[in-house]
């Protein structure tokens, strides 16, 4: 009996591997799906980017069909997806912008400059296009976490309920839009 075991171990240990591999072949690496879909957002209280005195909410939020948008000055790909978003705000689509701060640790790196971040913001807002409503400050990433971003750009589709429905990574362009967005934002309105 211990013989049939011994032998029959390491061809089940091939054989999943097999199938693990086999599956990884045809995923598509781009593809990050967010356990939140399906679930509302997570509760935040979280600055305004540009105002000192405003804060967000989750709760404030409700009421409206919106893209949440993951972006930073420091992201190239955000940088291209800037001008096709601005098309979309031009279009009647409420996006806002979570401000995603890169390389941030308050217990190592001090006081934050939130001058030059405005400035920056400002500068790179000004050269693209402003497709924000308002950005949501998130300097020590809890947000972020909590939707379980990987990084920028990334984008949540949110209906008025504040279920997440969509989370796409990666920019947001035409072909994009109208292969995952566009569906299910003709559905909600």
């Amino acid at each position: 009996m211990n013989r049939k075991l011994i032998a029959i171990v390491p061809l089940l240990i091939f054989v999943f591997l097999c199938v693990f591999l086999y599956q990884g072949l045809f995923a598509n690496p781009r593809e990050i799906q967010t356990g939140r879909i399906g679930d509302t957002m997570p509760a935040f209280n979280l600055p305004d980017l540009m105002d000192n005195n405003s804060r967000w909410t989750e709760q404030q939020l409700k009421g409206d069909v919106y893209l949440l948008n993951v972006w930073g000055t420091w992201c190239p790909t955000c940088l291209v997806e800037l001008s096709y978003l601005t098309k979309l705000r031009e279009q009647g689509v409420k996006i806002i912008g979570l401000y995603y701060v890169q390389g941030y640790d308050a217990d190592f790196d001090g006081p934050f400059d939130m001058n030059a971040l405005r400035k920056e913001v400002n500068d790179m807002l000004a050269r693209t296009g402003n497709p924000y409503q308002f950005n949501i400050l998130d300097l020590h990433r809890t947000l972020s976490l909590d939707l379980g971003v990987s990084g920028a750009p990334e984008t949540f589709l949110v209906d008025k309920q504040g279920t997440i429905l969509l989370h796409h990574t990666g920019d947001i362009n035409p072909r994009v839009w109208r292969a995952k967005f566009a569906p299910l934002m003709q559905e909600l309105n």
